[in-house]
């Protein structure tokens, strides 16, 4: 934890520009993703909810501002760009820091366009959804949970042994196209696995429901996903594996990189909580399996660690 403090510590002084002042009762806007339980969830007649909510509001309290959250919706298809919409949505100012966003080398780099769309958001205007924003250059904070891809098994392959990809073998696998998961079964031991595979379409086709119902007997997703289907199907046929696939990214905040002074402020709110145990005490509370930031804290090229395994 000590070698990341220093690195975050340094990575600020780069990254700053003119400090920007903020005053005690100015709020901490906060960007977070409508529907991705458990970390994140506002919807109409309930209470926000979630660990990315949890932690904002412990963030914004050890700064000593109120805490704004600005909703937004990110949908799950093939078209979608994570990374451009979180920076268009700070490069227009809708929120100084977006939470729950992965820490990679490709989702930090500098934007390959200058303009992207703004995602759909709470309080959107026509004009906001038909316009583009400058975008920016981002910077991180240091990471506060690392979010692993596991195997989740349906029921007819309930008590396989999973000790590695190559024990799917000989199992109908379900995968949703273009997602990482898909990039893992698809390349593993040079095509090993591709005549079990079948891809579905992201917010289309209902990969759980199918798993639930039998149609396949496994899949590759992201922890949190499943904890979400558990917490919203308590009797649920589906089982996590106990496997963690080794190439997982961290999440934390990130923001823009002129705005390094808030970047330290989270930096110290993060580390006094951590250390507290009240990081791990919200997932516990959302109902995350949560599990600490790992090293690398900021994650190489994905797709070629991916492919060289």
């Amino acid at each position: 934890m000590r070698r990341w403090l220093v690195a975050w510590s340094v990575t600020a002084i780069l990254v700053a520009a003119p400090a920007t002042a903020h005053a005690a009762d100015d709020p901490l806007k906060v960007c977070l993703d409508e529907d991705r339980p458990p970390l994140s969830m506002h919807h109409k007649g309930k209470p926000d909810a979630g660990f990315d909510v949890l932690l904002a509001q412990a963030i914004a309290e050890r700064m000593g501002r109120p805490l704004k959250i600005q909703w937004f919706e990110s949908k799950l298809d093939e078209d979608s760009s994570p990374q451009l919409e979180a920076n268009a949505l700070l490069s227009d100012g809708r929120c100084s820091l977006v939470g729950g966003y992965a820490l990679t080398t490709d989702s930090l780099a500098a934007p390959g366009m200058k303009t992207a769309r703004l995602p759909d958001f709470s309080g959107a205007t026509r004009d906001d959804r038909r316009r583009r924003v400058a975008l920016s250059v981002l910077a991180p904070s240091q990471p506060y949970v690392y979010s692993p891809m596991t195997v989740v098994l349906g029921p007819k392959a309930q008590g396989r042994k999973i000790g590695d990809i190559g024990d799917l073998a000989g199992l109908r696998l379900a995968i949703e196209s273009g997602s990482l998961g898909d990039a893992v079964l698809m390349t593993f031991d040079k095509g090993r696995l591709i005549d079990n595979i079948t891809h579905l379409v992201p917010g289309r086709d209902d990969l759980l429901g199918a798993l639930q119902r039998g149609d396949y007997d496994a899949t590759l997703m992201d922890l949190a996903r499943l904890d979400a289907h558990r917490a919203a199907h308590p009797d649920t046929a589906i089982t996590a594996s106990g496997y963690y696939y080794p190439i997982g990214a961290n999440r934390g905040y990130v923001g823009l990189a002129s705005d390094g002074a808030l970047i330290d402020a989270a930096n110290k709110a993060l580390t006094e909580l951590a250390a507290e145990g009240k990081i791990a005490a919200f997932g516990k509370k959302a109902g995350l399996t949560y599990l600490p930031p790992r090293e690398p804290a900021i994650l190489g090229d994905v797709w070629m660690k991916i492919i060289q395994r």
